[in-house]
């Protein structure tokens, strides 16, 4: 098995190499001026409004089906717009939508990621399960090597998945289609 990377990315965007979290569990940017709105946007994943993929042509599932919202309350995905899309900012790759459980919420919260705590100052109220949440590739990857992987909503998970996953673990793990 990899060493596990820290799966702080989940909330953050974090990746190794670049914007991190320090030991007091903020973000840090190796690119950005410590404390600086710039460092944070670069940790969290946001910034400037990205340009409307709305009707795109090509913004597809893992299923060669337009990608479905993943959810809307809560408000998940890099750009807060519901959809597990990705781009050159998400260096942390959220593509795969998840319905967590408990579960894997324990083992997140055990690897550095309580993702069931709120954290206002970020806008994020906290997952309970059931929910449904754009998760990094990889860490949702790590997470099914350990045998904790949430389900997947195929029709919601973006291909950019498979560069991390098997479409064969994704199936395996699928749930019922996007609300």
């Amino acid at each position: 098995m990899r060493p596990l990377l820290p799966i702080f990315c989940l909330l953050t965007g974090c990746a190794v190499g670049a914007a991190t979290p320090n030991q007091a569990g903020t973000c840090t940017d190796p690119n950005a001026e410590a404390g600086t709105a710039a460092g944070t946007e670069a940790c969290l994943g946001i910034g400037p409004e990205p340009a409307s993929t709305a009707g795109v042509v090509g913004l597809s599932s893992v299923q060669n089906t337009p990608l479905a919202t993943c959810s809307t309350a809560p408000l998940t995905g890099f750009f807060r717009d519901g959809q597990c899309r990705t781009g050159p900012r998400d260096r942390g790759v959220h593509v795969v939508c998840a319905e967590v459980d408990e579960a894997f919420l324990r083992y997140t919260a055990k690897q550095g990621n309580d993702l069931s705590t709120p954290r206002p100052q970020y806008g994020f109220a906290g997952l309970s399960p059931g929910d449904r949440w754009c998760l990094c590739a990889a860490r949702w990857e790590e997470a099914r090597e350990a045998g904790v992987a949430p389900k997947v909503v195929l029709d919601a998970t973006h291909p950019a998945a498979l560069r991390s996953t098997s479409m064969a673990h994704l199936e395996a793990h699928a749930v019922a289609a996007a609300p």
